[in-house]
């Protein structure tokens, strides 16, 4: 399955969606027709088609674009990889940074290639911890390194705007591979992650 950036809109889906928003429009006790929202229910489908597309892209198709063969194992790492995700529970957004490291075990991939890995997990109907160890896994499965290591700081909507209304907290997870369950490796990762080098 070959990699290509798509951004279109099925119009089946987008008719679908849209009566369903105006509907749920009138069930807020809204005027569907007036100025400000005509338009709305078009711009909500398409706008969750495209914070949902991951669900038809591929993250072992998109490292295999650029899959290249060294001869290193030195720690390679992306940190403060923007997140934008949608909680599947409220379905309101949580955003935050993801940091992810391998050991290379004779394949590299572009690094660009990682941050579009992130956003492949991201942009589906998720929860934190399982996109972390989703990430983790598509790197792990494909390039076979030696270790992975994921960790992702967000801050959930969820929590901020309703329920307990907590608007400082922000939630850590992570997830590590091979040679990251050695305390001196993760410590590395972990300290390199938390370092301002540039």
């Amino acid at each position: 399955m070959a990699y290509k950036k798509i951004e279109q809109y099925d119009e089946e889906t987008t008719q679908g969606l849209m009566k369903n928003y105006k509907n749920v429009l009138g069930y807020l006790g809204e005027d569907a027709e007036r100025e400000g929202l005509i338009k709305t229910p078009e711009r909500l489908a398409k706008a969750m088609q495209y914070l949902t597309q991951g669900y038809q892209q591929d993250a072992h198709a998109i490292i295999n674009s650029a899959k290249f063969h060294e001869d290193v194992s030195e720690m390679v790492i992306v940190k403060d990889i923007e997140i934008f995700s949608m909680c599947e529970h409220h379905m309101l957004p949580f955003f935050g940074k993801a940091h992810v490291a391998y050991i290379p075990n004779g394949w590299i991939t572009g690094l660009s290639k990682i941050a579009r890995v992130v956003d492949v997990y991201a942009r589906r109907l998720q929860v934190q911890e399982r996109l972390t160890v989703d990430i983790m896994n598509a790197i792990k499965e494909t390039l076979n390194p030696i270790g992975v290591a994921v960790v992702i700081e967000a801050k959930h909507l969820c929590m901020m705007m309703r329920g307990v209304g907590k608007q400082n907290s922000v939630t850590t997870t992570s997830a590590f591979d091979g040679e990251f369950h050695k305390d001196s490796t993760r410590s590395e990762f972990v300290k390199l992650i938390g370092a301002d080098l540039h």
